[in-house]
């Protein structure tokens, strides 16, 4: 993409309005990126497979994708397994390709997690994957969350990971290496830079990540929403699980007792989850 100048940029524009026609280049930007990711089948039967083993997913489960943007292949998944599925998507443009894309116009809905436009206490199950660090306010979109599911039900929660340690500064929202280490000012500049002048900075999203966790603050939150309980992947994990990695320090870690000294010992747990706190699935107590 050529970079617009400067003096040009805002010429008979309000800075409010921020970088000219940024839906249209986050809509490119996000199908380019969608269109050559594989296969998502594998990952969705992973993820029922260990969502199973903390509650029941068998009968006429409902389930709610938020932010499931405009080619939601792991709603069309479920769909075929056999699960109610809603999605959730505040940008118009994304949602009406989603809906061309699932050939159902009402498997998708505008909304945002903010304000959620389903029923209290309907829905089994809430994927809430990589949206968190995009809203304006996590606390609201955890009660919203909170408020539509059923008791009983849970929410699996995929987000930033402002601990997480990558030696070349990876971080998977901003093209700024070592971004999740910066303080809070300097993000804040960025996100401006990003949003104003430079939108290829956070891969042109009209909503760049402002919100880093870890995985204590997920569970801070989460408890002000009103949720029980707090897992991570890791604690779900059997020595089973080890078969399927190719990683040979993975196989070690997962398939004998480091596992089970993870799992067992806070002090260990903690540090694992350091690494591993950008996943977490929150639990709504039964009435």
């Amino acid at each position: 993409m050529t970079r617009l100048p400067l003096g040009s940029l805002y010429a008979g524009r309000k800075l409010a309005e921020g970088y000219p026609d940024l839906e249209r280049l986050a809509f490119e930007q996000f199908v380019t990126s969608q269109q050559a990711k594989p296969d998502d089948t594998p990952r969705v039967e992973w993820l029922l497979r260990l969502l199973g083993r903390l509650v029941a997913l068998d009968g006429p489960q409902t389930m709610c994708v938020i932010g499931c943007g405009p080619v939601p292949q792991p709603i069309r998944i479920l769909r075929r397994m056999g699960y109610t599925v809603t999605g959730v998507e505040p940008v118009p443009l994304f949602v009406k390709a989603a809906g061309e894309y699932l050939e159902d116009p009402s498997a998708v809905v505008q909304g945002a997690a903010e304000s959620i436009p389903l029923p209290s206490e309907s829905q089994d199950v809430v994927i809430f994957d990589n949206v968190l660090e995009h809203v304006e306010s996590p606390l609201v979109s955890l009660t919203e969350i909170f408020r539509v599911l059923k008791p009983g039900g849970i929410t699996y929660l995929t987000t930033t990971n402002r601990h997480r340690i990558s030696l070349v500064g990876n971080n998977a929202e901003y093209k700024v290496r070592f971004y999740n280490w910066y303080p809070p000012l300097l993000k804040e500049s960025y996100i401006f830079r990003h949003l104003h002048y430079e939108p290829r900075l956070a891969n042109f999203t009209e909503r760049p990540a402002v919100h880093w966790f870890s995985y204590a603050d997920l569970c801070a939150v989460g408890r002000l929403a009103g949720f029980a309980q707090f897992y991570s992947p890791l604690d779900l994990r059997t020595r089973s699980d080890a078969r399927s990695s190719r990683n040979p320090l993975k196989r070690w870690l997962l398939g004998g007792w480091p596992l089970e000294a993870i799992q067992r010992n806070p002090l260990l747990r903690s540090v694992a989850l350091t690494q591993l706190g950008g996943e977490i699935i929150m639990l709504k107590r039964r009435a």
